[in-house]
């Protein structure tokens, strides 16, 4: 079994799902009382939260890969990015190390095809929707993605940083 190294905090709450969602697939695969060789480097979310908030991704990057060095050096084999935003790095991310990065965009549009959808409404943080990053990477595998207009997005980002991050999953 392979070292995966995740690197989290990315609202801790996510990090978790990640790791929880990893045990499971591997002892489904394996059963009796496997789990997955996991190691977890973890951010404090408020500072990365401050770096999107004003747009300073190049510090947001450089947060990132110094995890990532971490994982390397401690004998990850592999690296997820246990949130959808800061994909948006993680071409520099995957430059920065040796190791290959699971891009979730990949692994989404896989899912996709396996269940003959080539068209999907994009729903994430406002840097998710807004951005290039994650819906080209789609169309890129012919995925035709749907935003939701400004009002809407805006709702569903609130939802996110004001909720979710905070484990409230409300009405």
């Amino acid at each position: 079994m392979k070292t995966v190294g995740i690197i989290g905090g990315m609202s801790w709450e996510s990090t978790s799902t990640y790791y929880k969602r990893l045990n499971q697939l591997i002892n489904k695969r394996l059963g009796g009382l496997h789990s997955a060789e996991i190691l977890l480097a973890s951010l404090d979310f408020a500072p990365i939260e401050e770096m999107q908030s004003k747009g300073d991704w190049d510090a947001a990057t450089q947060a990132l890969i110094a995890k990532a060095r971490q994982l390397e050096k401690a004998g990850a084999e592999s690296i997820v990015i246990a949130t959808n935003t800061m994909h948006k790095v993680a071409p520099q991310v995957e430059d920065a190390v040796k190791l290959p990065l699971l891009h979730i965009v990949d692994a989404v549009a896989e899912h996709l095809k396996q269940n003959n959808v080539n068209q999907v409404g994009l729903l994430g943080t406002r840097f998710t929707m807004q951005q290039p990053f994650y819906k080209e990477r789609l169309e890129q595998q012919n995925i035709k993605v749907l935003i939701p207009g400004e009002s809407d997005g805006n709702t569903v980002d609130n939802i996110i940083f004001k909720e979710l991050c905070h484990g409230q999953f409300t009405d």
